[in-house]
């Protein structure tokens, strides 16, 4: 069987310690919550339509994942909604905190990595596309952003997905960097 991912070359960023407790520090130095947000919940939407997908998300990893943006199908649809929360077996984002670069699978069922995780049965997810957000100034993963849809793409549309997930991404990084009670200081490698 054939893995239908993409993915973007690996990022030259040090590797930071992996802890939840970091990456909650992180977040809460960038003054962002593990709360619902309107203007996240926007993005996420935005993102679903843009990437012609039912399910979108801006999802912050601690301990468990939570979804600070989420866009689920409209009301009175057949599809599932997914909770603002997921535990870390579930789903693919946590493991972009260790991979550091996006990740586009266009048919989870060709790759035997993700195919058995829970959310494709619980689901029905066929097709994810997502990306880590890295903070530029501590190099910490301490999110993604993705699309997941029930339906696979066809193999030919994972370099578009992957540019769209990477594009998406870096708008919402400056978002942070603009609104950040921080005063802003560009990594140096």
């Amino acid at each position: 069987m054939t893995d239908h991912s993409v993915s973007e070359s690996a990022d030259n960023w040090p590797l930071p310690a992996t802890s939840p407790v970091l990456r909650l520090r992180r977040l809460r130095e960038l003054g962002l919550q593990l709360a619902p947000s309107g203007t996240l919940d926007a993005f996420a939407s935005r993102l679903a339509t843009d990437a012609d997908a039912p399910y979108a998300m801006v999802n912050f990893i601690g301990d468990r994942q939570f979804f600070a943006g989420l866009h689920n199908p409209p009301d009175g649809s057949d599809l599932p909604r997914v909770a603002r929360t997921m535990t870390l077996d579930q789903g693919y984002c946590p493991s972009l905190m260790t991979r550091r670069k996006a990740l586009v699978l266009t048919d989870v069922y060709a790759s035997p990595r993700f195919a058995g995780n829970p959310v494709v049965d619980q689901i029905g997810i066929r097709s994810y596309a997502g990306a880590p957000l890295i903070d530029d100034q501590t190099g910490i993963a301490f999110g993604t952003i993705c699309v997941v849809d029930i339906t696979p793409r066809p193999e030919h549309t994972g370099q578009a997905t992957l540019n769209l997930i990477k594009e998406r991404r870096d708008e919402l990084l400056e978002f942070f960097r603009q609104h950040s009670p921080l005063p802003h200081q560009q990594h140096q490698p």
